[in-house]
């Protein structure tokens, strides 16, 4: 396989888990992916933060129920240090309460235990890439956490209505920039726009709210 890397190595990828046995088998699931390395390995929080900031990882895997510190202030501390790395959720837990925590902590995906090998490799790929993977359930999750609630998004306007749409689809801030020709910086204001204006605190919850108001086609 052809690697991902922009800088033509391959992805650096950092378990986080306070279980042995978990961090043995997804480092399993790793090595069937040849543009992937395992690069370091933590135990909980604590550990979490001090190994990310001295090695660097392109992507974090995080349990999120560990001692000593929770995988979501980890997170949150991590990308307040680094935030070029990107932190995929990987829990036994679909509770909306812990999913909420982590996105609005940072994390670029949320999935569960029960993964597949194929299914973690691609999405380790498309949060290198800037993407987000949500599981089925982490997704109804959010949806149902929004049922209670009146649809906002009546004064968005058509061009973040286009891009909320892209977020949908599931672009990130540099391709909904290259898809509808303009800066990057340009695209990030309009998601920071939307996000206020739906009154959410990350793109997971967005979207849960675009599907459920049918705020795009």
């Amino acid at each position: 396989m052809m690697s991902n890397n922009k800088n033509g190595g391959p992805i650096k990828v950092m378990v986080v888990d306070d279980h042995h046995m978990v961090r043995r088998g997804l480092a399993a699931y790793l090595r069937t992916s040849s543009d992937i390395i395992l690069v370091g390995e933590a135990s909980n929080g604590e550990e979490a933060v001090i190994t990310a900031k001295a090695i660097q990882p392109d992507v974090i895997l995080m349990d999120l129920v560990m001692p000593k510190m929770d995988g979501s202030t980890a997170i949150r501390i991590i990308l307040d240090d680094s935030p070029d790395i990107q932190v995929i959720a990987l829990t036994s837990f679909q509770d909306k309460d812990l999913v909420t925590n982590a996105l609005q902590a940072g994390a670029i995906s949320y999935l569960l235990k029960n993964v597949s090998g194929d299914e973690l490799v691609g999405a380790i790929h498309s949060a290198y890439q800037g993407n987000s993977t949500l599981a089925p359930e982490v997704a109804q999750v959010l949806v149902q956490s929004t049922f209670d609630k009146p649809c906002p998004g009546d004064d968005l306007t058509n061009r973040e209505r286009e891009v909320l749409a892209l977020l949908v689809e599931g672009l990130s801030n540099p391709e909904i920039a290259s898809r509808l020709t303009i800066s990057r910086s340009t695209a990030r204001a309009h998601v920071s726009n939307i996000l206020a204006k739906l009154g959410v605190a990350n793109r997971g919850e967005a979207i849960a709210v675009a599907i459920r108001c049918q705020l795009v086609p």
